[in-house]
């Protein structure tokens, strides 16, 4: 009797055991990620917030905006040539973490792209780029070295910020951001343009309708 009495409980073990292990399992199974590579410019909003989608979209319309205004025109009559801009501090001021040096790269792409400016570094990267110069002095072939003070100057540097206003009423969130940027003489300190983007996101049960 006792021996059968074990051989049951053995039995419920192995059963239990088992059960357990199957949970594990299933569990595992249900929580693992599935990870689908998608277009890079493809729009995914998944928490509403500030995005790549956002840095691309403001950078391109707000840049594009700043290259059809007269001052650009007035400057190659002026000074003849293609204007040598600088994009200096972008400030966010939002309650959110944005990545800034990707919104500045994005500035600058949008000029580098058009084609109607110059743009030159900012002033972390000439630091790098000067000590490369004083490396070419030292080190490179006396034929291929860089010559110090051959920099080119800005005509104008572009400046600006971030700002947000949040609204919530129970789940749902309404989020207003608003980038302004600035472009400024640098010699004169005259601020020659002044472009604004702004961007509301709905975030919520679906419920709200443009």
């Amino acid at each position: 009797m006792y021996k059968i009495l074990a051989a049951k409980s053995a039995v419920y073990r192995l059963a239990i055991y088992a059960l357990l292990i199957g949970i594990i399992v299933f569990s595992g199974c249900s929580s693992s990620k599935q990870v689908t590579r998608v277009d890079a410019d493809t729009t995914i909003d998944l928490s509403g917030r500030w995005n790549d989608t956002d840095s691309r979209m403001v950078a391109d319309e707000i840049i594009g905006d700043c290259l059809t205004h007269p001052w650009i025109n007035n400057h190659g009559i002026s000074a003849g040539g293609k204007p040598v801009v600088i994009v200096g501090g972008i400030r966010n001021k939002s309650m959110e973490h944005i990545a800034v040096a990707t919104f500045i790269s994005d500035i600058e792409r949008a000029f580098i792209n058009s084609g109607k400016v110059r743009t030159v570094a900012s002033s972390s990267e000439r630091g790098e780029i000067r000590e490369e110069r004083a490396d070419q002095g030292e080190f490179a072939a006396l034929e291929t070295v860089k010559r110090m003070g051959r920099e080119q100057g800005a005509d104008y540097m572009m400046t600006g910020e971030i700002n947000t206003i949040e609204d919530r009423e129970g789940g749902d969130q309404v989020v207003f951001y608003q980038t302004d940027l600035t472009l400024t003489n640098i010699e004169t300190n005259e601020k020659i343009w002044i472009g604004q983007k702004k961007i509301k996101k709905f975030i919520g049960r679906g419920k709200f309708k443009p």
